[in-house]
């Protein structure tokens, strides 16, 4: 399957690599908390600065998601992006709010769904747009010991360098389950904007091996290496996911 979509799909332009994540469905349980770090490391990529953005070899992003889980099938997530590269130094990038409500399990879909929306800021330094919204349908089915997320993404810059024309971001996920690690591949990409494909060259594909750790279900890791598979794209990036899921207990116990 994964295959089929990468032969068919064009993909334009860089995509930013603070959150490099294929959201699986499910909504973070009411009452709990998960605090994750996305690290991610770029061994090759954009040495120049383009149209004022600043180069991503050798850039260090540390984004940290916090989402809360607020009823059964909706949640609110925030994020913060830092970006340390040479000789820029370390800087706070920007912030991110982002709502998601899931499909109920009373509603007996035979796939995973939900959606979310994600709206906020980056600097101008380290991106074109930097008001954007993005809307991010995520679709997901385990089968059996074989998983499969698709999540065909559109992004809107609302203040900078875009027309403000929606963007189509494909991103994919298929693993299979050997005991506590799941290993997979993770599919990222940017068509562009859907009005104006532009040329293959110009467009950005990239293809993350991945391990999932379930050594306990209080924690989340993920991790792996990524190669860009045209010019446009970083040419290698390795990146960590890290999380922590807290359930907020309050006591009940009589005086």
């Amino acid at each position: 399957m994964l295959l089929l979509v990468l032969a068919s799909v064009h993909l334009s332009f860089a995509q930013d690599n603070y959150e490099i994540q294929v959201y699986a469905s499910p909504t973070q349980a009411p009452g709990s908390t998960i605090f994750e770090l996305h690290s991610n490391y770029t061994f090759d990529g954009e040495k120049n600065v383009v149209d004022g953005v600043r180069p991503s070899y050798h850039a260090l992003h540390e984004t940290v998601e916090i989402t809360q889980g607020i009823t059964q099938n909706f949640e609110i997530g925030f994020y913060f992006f830092t970006n340390s590269t040479s000789p820029y130094g370390f800087h706070y990038v920007g912030s991110h709010i982002r709502p998601r409500v899931s499909v109920p399990d009373s509603w007996h879909w035979p796939f995973g769904a939900s959606l979310s929306t994600e709206f906020g800021f980056q600097s101008a330094d380290y991106s074109g747009d930097t008001w954007n919204i993005e809307v991010r349908p995520i679709i997901d089915k385990q089968f059996n010991k074989l998983y499969v997320a698709f999540n065909p993404t559109f992004g809107i810059g609302l203040k900078g360098s875009s027309d403000h024309t929606p963007s189509f971001e494909p991103n994919i996920k298929s693993s299979y389950s050997f005991n506590k690690v799941a290993l997979g591949l993770e599919y990222y990409g940017d068509m562009g904007q859907v009005n104006h494909i532009p040329a293959v060259n110009e467009q950005s594909h990239a293809l993350y091996a991945v391990a999932d750790l379930s050594v306990d279900p209080r924690w989340e890791i993920n991790v792996g290496p990524g190669w860009g598979l045209t010019k446009a794209t970083d040419g290698f990036v390795f990146k960590l996911l890290v999380g922590r899921r807290i359930t907020w207990k309050h006591s009940t116990a009589k005086k």
